[in-house]
């Protein structure tokens, strides 16, 4: 099984990405930690994506398509994945058809949690000032004013894909904002992994009855054929002693005579 899964920051995609994980027994592919595995692996395609980070430039769609491409064809990788954080932009979403369409592969599903962006804001708001009032440390990204400009740059680039994949006849929406567990049992649904209903038990009897019926259709139709047969017979009978005694009478004719 291979998705897509698509929605702002803190839409929820990385939880449910690793219920899919779990339950599929496929792999989560983030880029993020792709480019990191691979510029620590010393691939080649790491060292040049490792050079351009150190450059502080955005690693160019080529680079990080070639990083897929190493990475699903890993043994892992063969029951399938999920993208969690790709594509971002058409153009990526393009290049990624391409490489599947070379290993002979396609997509099975792409999965958009929609959430509504004021109350998402709200949510981080209250959890960031959870966070502060325990004394714990809050990442740069958590901070509502980081999250502000990383929803305008979704929209921005990342939320067309969901026109791109819905015109493919690919795309299934999801309620982000409803409590994980029926997330993600919607998303079961939209794959088809729920289980499939028991067919229903027959009447109490009924196969009983349907036994004890089918010896006497047997029977009738075996009955048929003998009934027409005795009929021909009793008709044949009729005619020949109506036969005989006509000869008997025009012999008495003929002695009267």
């Amino acid at each position: 099984m291979r998705l897509i899964l698509l929605g702002p920051p803190g839409a929820g995609k990385g939880t449910q990405a690793q219920r899919l994980v779990s339950k599929h027994k496929i792999v989560q592919l983030s880029t993020g930690d792709m480019l990191r595995a691979a510029v620590a692996a010393g691939t080649p395609v790491g060292l040049r994506a490792k050079s351009i980070m150190e450059a502080g430039q955005l690693v160019p769609d080529e680079v990080v398509v070639q990083i897929i491409a190493d990475r699903i064809g890993e043994p892992d990788a063969r029951n399938g994945f999920v993208l969690d954080g790709f594509p971002r932009t058409v153009a990526q979403a393009e290049a990624l058809d391409r490489l599947l369409a070379e290993r002979g592969l396609k997509l099975d599903g792409v999965i958009e949690l929609k959430v509504d962006e004021g109350i998402l804001l709200k949510r981080i708001e209250k959890r960031v000032a959870q966070m502060m009032a325990a004394g714990e440390k809050v990442r740069s990204d958590d901070k509502p004013e980081v999250l502000k400009g990383r929803l305008a740059a979704y929209r921005a680039q990342t939320a067309p894909l969901a026109g791109y994949y819905d015109a493919k006849g690919m795309l299934k929406s999801v309620d982000g904002m409803a409590p994980i567990d029926d997330v993600t049992a919607a998303i079961d649904r939209m794959l088809g992994a729920t289980k499939t209903p028991r067919a229903a038990k027959p009447a109490k009897g009924a196969g009983r009855n349907a036994r004890k019926a089918a010896p006497r259709r047997a029977a009738a139709k075996g009955r048929k054929p003998a009934r027409k047969t005795a009929r021909k017979a009793a008709s044949v009978g009729r005619k020949k002693k109506a036969g005989q005694a006509k000869r008997r009478k025009g012999r008495r004719l003929t002695k009267a005579r």
